[in-house]
Parts: structure tokens; C-alpha cells; sequence
């Protein structure tokens, strides 16, 4: 726990910044590993010092006075400038400490995972945890620094990095279309076992465009789900059904023969977009979370190039 008598005044900028951030003393002190209490006595204390009132106080929300914007804005400014010359000094040395990584299955065991010997061998003083899975964790409750998500991002206070695209496929394998045929329209592939996944998701249809160039849209429908994208991939190389994935996932398994793409001529060129998020906005970044997502930039980019 944070010590309050330890705190000195850039420490109380960084408190009462969080407050006004968080939007209430509780979720502040979580944030801050901190007592409720503990905030609010900080605050009471940092305005009878400064003799104004930084903020209106009500059983539900916490709203800044006028004295209390301008302080919070030049808390902010201040603050930013303490980083800075933080990241400047701290650039001299060589980074360390741990980064908690997390990412989904398909982008971590095909893309993340054999880049990290190299990281590793240009940062030795880095220690990487690394979570793969397919849930979208909150970074703040797993205090992650850095998540890898697919796909379109919502509206959030996390900052994003995009780290390219890759475009979707549809695919089978060749015992697959042994079995049952090639389906060389959208009408065939209606009557074939579309794999899907067992989760919502923001749309679960599979896109295309006819001949003249109209959007189609076709839900998977098959009798097997699917927890995850490597899930998938094994179930489409084992030839229970087609799968639609993205080609960083599936492209190795193309170029060897084991996945046939389908429809090609009714692909819509639709991709799915990859970036790296981390808590923001307004700070700078610790020297070695930037080293590791400018990694990430460098090295996926050229990977995920479309083909």
C-alpha cells in the first residue's frame, strides 16, 4: 500500500490526477493500490494546503471547480514533463523490468510467439509474461502493459498502435473437398458445413461481393462451434468443414498444400485489422514497453503485408 506520508507533491499531482480520471475516490485508490480513504484524506489535505476547493463532492461522482481544472491541467502538464525527462535519462540505460503481454490465440502462436527470440536476444534484461487467449481481458484487472486484439476496436481510453492487416480466406482441406466437393459459387457454399464460433462476436457472417460487385453476406452454419481461431484452423485441417480466417493465421498452411482457398473470385478483399493497445492517454510510455511495441511495429508490419 502507498504510504501517504510518503508521498511528496508530484506525487499528490499523480493522485489527484487519477481522481479526476477515475471519476470517483474508489476506483482511484484500486487503481492507485490505495485505501478510499487514504485518496480522499490526500485531496482534503492537498486543499487546505493550495487553500481552494479542487472539487464538488457528491454521494455519486466527483465534479472539478474552476480552481480544480486549472490545476488539473497543469498537474498534467507538469506530470508529462516529469516523464519525459524520466524517458530521456532512462534512455541512456539499457531497458529492463517485466512486460505482461497478452494476445489472442491464432496472432500469438503464429506471429508473436517465434519473434521472441530475437527480442530476447536484443533486450536480455526483459522479462516477457506472456497470456495467450481468445477472451478480451481488461488491462487494468490483469495489469497487463500491452494487448494484442484483432479485429475493429471499440471506443476506449486505451491508446492504440496499429500493427497492419491481414486479409480473411475461406479455405478447406483437400480431404474435405474430397469428401464433398469444391463449392465454385455462393450457392454451392450455402449447402456446405460452415465452421463457426460458439461466442458472440461484433458479426459472425462471412462477407463477400457477387459479380456485379454487391456485398453478400453469409452466416456460417455447420454442425460444429468453435471456442477460438487456432481451434478452428486445426478443425478445417482436419476436413470437418470450411473455415474463413485470416491469412497470417493460414498462409503457411496454403503455401504447403494443407488449406485450398475457395471463392477466391467472390473474395471481398475484406481484412482483419491487428493493433497493440495499452493504458493511456497522455503518459509516457516506460522505456521498455516502447521498445517492445516499436519490436512488434518493425517486425509484424512486413508479416502481415497483404498477398
Amino acid at each position: 500500500m502507498l504510504n501517504i506520508k510518503d508521498i511528496n507533491r508530484s506525487g499528490e499531482m499523480e493522485v489527484f490526477t487519477r481522481v479526476v480520471d477515475a471519476g470517483t475516490f474508489s476506483e482511484a485508490a484500486r487503481r492507485l493500490d490505495m485505501s478510499p480513504s487514504a485518496v480522499s484524506k490526500l485531496i482534503s489535505r492537498l486543499e487546505i494546503r493550495l487553500g481552494a476547493r479542487l472539487l464538488h463532492r457528491s454521494p455519486r461522482q466527483l465534479k472539478l471547480t474552476a480552481e480544480g481544472e486549472r490545476f488539473n491541467n497543469e498537474c498534467l502538464r507538469i506530470l508529462e514533463q516529469i516523464d519525459i525527462a524520466e524517458r530521456d535519462v532512462g534512455n541512456v540505460a539499457r531497458p529492463s523490468g517485466l512486460i505482461q503481454v497478452n494476445a489472442n490465440l491464432p496472432f500469438g502462436l503464429h506471429c508473436l510467439l517465434p519473434l521472441l527470440p530475437d527480442f530476447m536476444s536484443a533486450y536480455p534484461d526483459i522479462t516477457l509474461n506472456v497470456e495467450l487467449t481468445d477472451t478480451v481481458v481488461d488491462l487494468l484487472e490483469r495489469r497487463a502493459d500491452i494487448a494484442i486484439r484483432t479485429g475493429p476496436m471499440k471506443e476506449s481510453n486505451l491508446v492504440q498502435r496499429r500493427l497492419g492487416e491481414s486479409r480473411m480466406i475461406t479455405v478447406a482441406s483437400p480431404s474435405y473437398i474430397d469428401r464433398f466437393g469444391q463449392p465454385n459459387s455462393l450457392a454451392e457454399l450455402q449447402g456446405h458445413n460452415r465452421l463457426g464460433f460458439g461466442f458472440h462476436r461484433q458479426s459472425q457472417a462471412w462477407v463477400f461481393r457477387d459479380s456485379q460487385g454487391q456485398r453478400i453476406e453469409i452466416e456460417p452454419k455447420g454442425n460444429v462451434l468453435l471456442s477460438d481461431g487456432e481451434s478452428m484452423r486445426q478443425s478445417a485441417l482436419a476436413g470437418l468443414g470450411i473455415a474463413r480466417l485470416a491469412n497470417f493465421h493460414i498462409g503457411a498452411d496454403i503455401a504447403a498444400g494443407k488449406l485450398v482457398p475457395l471463392l477466391e473470385a467472390f473474395n471481398s478483399g475484406e481484412a482483419e485489422e491487428i493493433h497493440a493497445v495499452f493504458i493511456g492517454p497522455g503518459r509516457q510510455l516506460p522505456h521498455r514497453v516502447r521498445v517492445f511495441i516499436d519490436f512488434l511495429v518493425e517486425k509484424i508490419r512486413p508479416q502481415l503485408s497483404p498477398s
